[in-house]
């Protein structure tokens, strides 16, 4: 099959998917190499950019999507007024940028950063496919490590962790002292 024969039949799938795709998944299904797959996606993802379609490909670690392209969402919302997805509470916030900046963390490493339990919050993410169970610690117990997900990266329009922002530096021990004692 030509590449440009490929790019189609993968727009059709990532069309009635209508959710993120694995691109390994794809390449078996399709019966063809990872170079011919790499090079149908990337002729896709050219020819949405180069036209300034309405949709574009998102990619998100190792699975693919079409999506709306950004400047055109509003005039979607317009007509569709989508209801708005349910935002994560600041718990659960905290708790996912632990485990997004740490992975991969155990409960109790994630409750000695916040200070606080966190079995609810853990819960709610793995449920929301935010996080998810990567294997267990070779410890006592064997606690279960937790890391993100491809949805995780989908939910924050990031393509991998590297784009993750920076955390701020930590302060040192020594300025954190109270300055009015000697």
């Amino acid at each position: 099959m030509d590449t440009p024969d490929l790019a189609h039949v993968i727009e059709a799938i990532l069309f009635v998917a209508g959710e993120p795709v694995d691109i390994r998944e794809l390449q078996r299904a399709l019966e063809v190499t990872e170079d011919e797959t790499r090079l149908a996606i990337d002729a896709l993802d050219s020819d949405y950019s180069y036209h300034r379609r309405g949709i574009c490909l998102k990619r998100f670690g190792t699975h693919i999507q079409l999506s709306t392209r950004a400047e055109y969402a509003p005039y979607v919302e317009r007509l569709l007024q989508p209801i708005q997805r349910q935002s994560l509470s600041q718990s659960a916030m905290e708790t996912l940028a632990v485990v997004a900046y740490r992975q991969p963390v155990t409960k109790l490493e994630i409750e000695a950063v916040r200070g606080v339990k966190c079995d609810y919050s853990v819960q709610s993410l793995v449920h929301k496919g935010l996080i998810e169970e990567v294997g267990r610690r070779e410890t006592l117990g064997r606690p279960i490590l937790y890391g993100t997900t491809d949805a995780f990266l989908s939910h924050f329009g990031l393509s991998s962790l590297d784009d993750l922002p920076q955390p701020p530096e930590e302060t040192p021990a020594e300025e954190e002292a109270d300055p009015l004692v000697p």
